[in-house]
């Protein structure tokens, strides 16, 4: 039995938000559909909203502060990636981008990755398509094929949300724990696997 890390990233800004309660979610239906193929799942949630500051300072000065990195090597080092942001202005939210823009370059490279994002209004729905995909694609994720549109009208349900939302976040979380199983499960890093010699420390290197 393998143990699975799902790494959750969520931009929602109001607290509560209807970003993290997709996350939640659709990081549920992802956990049980592991455990139904056999994983254990630990789950590491990233709410940018508290890194907001963390973020804007990384952009300015090219470095995570302990807690931003924390949250960084959370994500970089799962197993699997639920993504899920507010739509404004017809795209994903600032916010959202900042996390992904100080990422290194291929640190996503490979990593099984779902989408969602919510909204005031179904109209944009198609963000998912022509501005979450293509970003991801860029960091060569490898998406699930099903992406998951929430708008108000989504939660009129009697469990919290509608029929065709529930069949949407089953379906997207069973395509993510098919990426998922079968692969080698992550191994945490280790930091001292290559230490600087300390030669090269005393030369500034």
């Amino acid at each position: 039995m393998s143990t699975r890390t799902l790494a959750v990233v969520s931009a929602g800004l109001s607290v509560p938000s209807s970003s993290r309660l997709l996350a939640d979610r659709l990081t549920a239906a992802t956990a049980e559909a592991l455990r139904e193929r056999g994983d254990e799942v630990t789950v590491e949630v990233a709410d940018l909203r508290e890194h907001a500051r963390d973020l804007a300072d990384n952009l300015v000065t090219g470095f995570p502060n302990a807690s931003l990195r924390a949250a960084i090597e959370a994500v970089t080092g799962a197993d699997a990636l639920i993504a899920v942001t507010p739509i404004f202005s017809a795209s994903y939210s600032g916010l959202f981008k900042m996390f992904f823009d100080v990422l290194d370059s291929g640190a996503l490279a490979g990593q099984p990755v779902l989408l969602g994002a919510t909204a005031g209004t179904a109209r944009h729905s198609l963000a998912i398509d022509y501005a979450m995909r293509p970003l991801f694609a860029y960091l060569r994720a490898v998406v699930a094929p099903t992406a998951v549109f929430a708008a108000p009208e989504d939660w009129a349900g009697g469990d919290g949300t509608s029929r065709a939302l529930a069949e949407r976040i089953g379906r997207a979380a069973a395509e993510l724990a098919g990426l998922v199983s079968g692969r080698p499960a992550v191994a945490p890093a280790d930091p001292f696997e290559n230490p600087v010699p300390f030669e090269a420390l005393l030369r500034g290197a």
